[in-house]
């Protein structure tokens, strides 16, 4: 029998505010365990929570961002579940009314655009974190993370393969990151993803029953997680058995996902508004402040640069895949570079460079400014494609400007014509056999005359010149 899968993905991102969602707690990650602690996300007895504007406006943003309608009045909601690492028994979020509802996001997989519902967003405070001795049968509780405040995204069952559970979860990590309302650094587990999977006959409406996967940090790791869960459950369909509702581990190295536990449903976790917080009243203007300030997002600037500077897709989608490397880009066009020449310099020569010193482009040694200089230079002839190469890595190395670094070295290309002619005679004068040659209608010996005038000159000399020259001087 033929399965279709179906998939929706529930990601928390960690929102970039200083202090905590109800206290003023803060958010710094790597923190001595324990010391980014106080009464109220502890949950110690008679503390009142106090909820941080910011967290509101963010999420706000991202609801702008992804097309959701945001709610005039939204309710919170306590989730009790008795864990280790969640030191009041509850966690603070929204169920009945959240803040954003109905969105969307499009996604681009194999040349095909597909818009994938967004159910809900909705912000809640993260847990702490339990840290399990492998020496031993003894796990530690870390508090610092308890009450760092997140936004679920909770995706409509749309996603049919892995390819766009990870195209998904990229687009909208681009832009939580151009929003500059979450690091969507999934190492550290500020852009966490659960994946519900499930798999039914081809045509069925009805849904088939799911699983839940956990464990996954990177998005090939989630791609690989539901490649595989998707052959488990259709091994098990295609032997006659059930399918368990249940939640899953994915174990990287393994390959394979595991049993952990039986699959909640929303009733084991008796949701009741939280008594210690007011609706939220979000008023028209406030929307209208928040969107007013939306950054341009990274499909848009994506489409602008092909169309502006007539880049290819490949390079449009190199230089907006961060908002401060395009903004690197724009700045080193607008210092009065050609926009492919930077494109090539900047997706290629730079950010290769930057890698190898294990940079990010707000570390760059060279400033657009720089880096326009040095194609100035490249433009003007005065240095060669070859020694602009010698001439930027030495500008990585020590951020020096590129007319300074040639000017010292005496890079500059040999571009008089008349000493380039003088010594292009003297050549012919050495070399007669082949300048009859060439007259003769060998015109590969081009080369060998060119090859003459670099090593004459130690490489300065203007190739383009010297082949004008050659022609000129041998009826080229």
């Amino acid at each position: 029998m033929e399965y279709e899968a179906v998939i929706g993905l529930e990601v928390h991102a960690q929102l970039l505010t200083e202090s905590k969602i109800f206290c003023g707690c803060s958010t710094k990650f790597g923190a001595p365990p324990n010391t980014h602690v106080c009464p109220v996300c502890l949950g110690m007895p008679g503390v009142l929570p106090v909820l941080n504007e910011r967290v509101v406006e963010f999420t706000i943003r991202a609801g702008l961002a992804t097309g959701c309608a945001v709610q005039p009045r939204s309710v919170w909601a306590r989730k009790n579940y008795f864990y280790p690492d969640l030191p009041k028994n509850y966690q603070v979020s929204q169920y009945e009314l959240p803040i954003c509802l109905d969105g969307w996001l499009d996604i681009e997989v194999e040349g095909q655009t597909r818009r994938i519902g967004i159910t809900r967003i909705h912000m809640e405070e993260d847990a702490g974190k339990l840290i399990h001795d492998p020496g031993q049968p003894v796990s530690y509780v870390d508090y610092n993370r308890t009450g760092v405040p997140l936004m679920e995204i909770v995706s409509e069952p749309d996603l049919r393969t892995p390819a766009e559970a990870g195209a998904y979860l990229r687009a909208l990590r681009d832009i939580l990151v151009y929003l500059e309302v979450c690091d969507g650094n999934m190492e550290e587990g500020s852009f966490r993803c659960d994946a519900n999977v499930s798999l039914r006959p081809l045509g069925q409406v009805e849904l088939g029953t799911k699983a839940e996967l956990k464990n996954m940090n990177s998005f090939r790791g989630v791609e690989r997680a539901l490649e595989y869960e998707i052959r488990r459950q259709r091994a098990i369909l295609d032997d006659g058995g059930k399918v368990v509702q249940q939640t899953r581990l994915w174990d990287p190295d393994q390959g394979k996902t595991f049993g952990m536990r039986g699959k909640e449903e929303a009733h084991d976790y008796r949701y009741m508004p939280d008594p210690d917080l007011l609706p939220l009243l979000i008023g028209p203007e406030w929307i209208e402040r928040v969107r007013s300030q939306l950054p341009e997002l990274p499909e848009a600037k994506r489409a602008r640069f092909m169309e502006q500077y007539g880049l290819s897709e490949y390079d449009a989608g190199v230089l907006t895949a961060s908002k401060a490397l395009a903004g690197y880009f724009e700045a080193v066009v607008a210092a009065g570079a050609q926009a492919k020449a930077a494109a090539n310099w900047v997706t290629s020569d730079l950010l290769g460079a930057l890698k190898a010193q294990g940079r990010e482009i707000g570390q760059a040694p060279i400033s657009p400014a720089g880096l326009n200089g040095l194609l100035g230079l490249v433009d003007a002839g005065t240095i060669s494609g070859k020694m602009a190469k010698e001439v930027f890595a030495e500008m990585m190395e020590t951020g020096r400007e590129a007319e300074a670094i040639v000017k010292d070295k005496g890079l500059a290309q040999v571009s008089d014509a008349g000493e380039l002619e003088s010594l292009l005679q003297e050549i012919f004068a050495a070399n007669p056999a082949e300048v009859e040659a060439f007259k003769g209608g060998k015109k590969k010996l081009m080369g060998f005359f060119v090859g003459q005038v670099m090593q004459r000159t130690k490489g300065q000399a203007n190739p383009k010149v010297v082949n004008q020259l050659i022609s000129k001087l041998l009826g080229g």
